[in-house]
């Protein structure tokens, strides 16, 4: 019965990989192709999967890509995971926001004043 669930977590594992090999990302490869890495894990059963996730859990981790690397001209996809953010948070913390709604109110403020002034020359010609 234990071989039998060595050898059930050994093809799991190997599923696992090849499924999660087929869809990375070619900075997330550790600059080795797809089809070395399925053939990694195809023919090493408990090597392949074992190193091919060590691979991916350290490029997850590094933040490496593309745009990190010499001549990289593609933007890094965001990683799920807890991380504080860069930014603002809400909208009140973005200035770029708090001076677009100065801006707005700047502008709402001068077009009733224009109303407001054409409406007492309206009133003061009758």
């Amino acid at each position: 019965m234990g071989r039998v669930l060595l050898i059930l977590a050994v093809v799991g594992l190997a599923v696992y990989a090849l499924v999660d090999v087929w869809g990375s990302e070619e900075d997330e490869r550790g600059g080795l192709p797809r089809w070395l890495w399925v053939l990694l894990i195809v023919l090493l059963p408990l090597l392949g999967p074992i190193s091919w996730i060590v691979v991916r859990v350290s490029a997850r981790r590094s933040g490496a890509g593309p745009a990190s690397g010499p001549g990289g001209s593609r933007p890094t996809p965001p990683r799920p995971g807890p991380r504080r953010p860069s930014g603002p948070v809400a909208p009140d913390d973005d200035p770029e926001f708090l001076w677009r709604l100065e801006q707005e109110k700047r502008r709402q403020e001068r077009e009733a004043r224009g109303r407001q002034e054409a409406k007492d020359d309206d009133t003061e010609s009758s």
